[in-house]
Formats: structure tokens, sequence, C-alpha cells
């Protein structure tokens, strides 16, 4: 398969709990995570996962571990920085299939780097962004 992005919900339960993610979710992000060895996370996803903390969906343990995971060079989940190509990829994110804005930056990010996104989310499911659940 190749380089995936992923969703911030399908990076975490890779990460953490991993039988909550379809088989195919989950040997695709294997897949990645062996060959080419890299596993795309919009930096907005880092921003969620602190919010999730304070919500109280996360620990802040598994914050932590997860900011741990991001900033280890010998594993395979590393971030792409929101730039200027991902916010013009927006266009090509429909506001009206994934009203969200974390949402459309994240498909904006799979769209610009013209991989596919890991994800659970509907609304991306259903709009034009090549996606594995």
């Amino acid at each position: 398969m190749g380089a995936v992005v992923t969703d911030t919900h399908a990076l975490i339960w890779y990460l953490f709990e991993p039988k909550r993610l379809s088989s195919v979710a989950r040997t695709a992000l294997l897949q990645a995570e062996t060959s080419p060895g890299v596993i795309y996370v919009p930096a907005i996803s880092v921003v969620e996962a602190r919010y999730l903390v304070e919500k109280g969906t996360i620990t802040e343990s598994i914050f932590k571990k997860l900011i741990h995971s991001l900033l280890d060079a010998d594993t395979a989940p590393t971030v792409v920085p929101l730039n200027l190509d991902i916010a013009c990829a927006l266009d090509g994110v429909s506001k009206r299939a994934v009203p969200d804005m974390p949402d459309r930056i994240i498909a904006a990010t799979a769209l610009h780097l013209g991989l596919p996104l890991i994800t659970r989310d509907r609304k991306i499911q259903a709009s034009q962004i090549e996606s594995i659940w």
C-alpha cells in the first residue's frame, strides 16, 4: 500500500486500542509503518488530541505517549505541518460534505499529499476524499 494519512481517532486507536480499528484500516496502517515507514499525521490532529484530554475523552498520559511517538524519529507517525498548500487544498474538500473545519484540514492534508486517509468519519468517507476504513 505505502504511506497513508491518519485521522485523529484512527491514530489514537492504532497506538493504544488497535482492536477498535477495522481490519482494513489496521492492515493499511501496519503496511504504512513497514513500508515506507511513515504514517502522516496532520498537525491539527495533535490539537484535537489535546482537546480530547480537555474533554476527558483521553487521558493526559495517552496524550504524552502520543507526543512521544510523534517526536521519536524511529516511529512511523510523522506530523505534517499545516501550510499554505494544505490551506489551498481545502478548496477540494466540500464544506457541505465535511462541515467541521478540523476534519476538512485533515482531509485536505490527505488530498494535498495524494494519499488515502484512514478514517471512520462517515462524512469524510462520503466525500470525494479517498479513505480507508
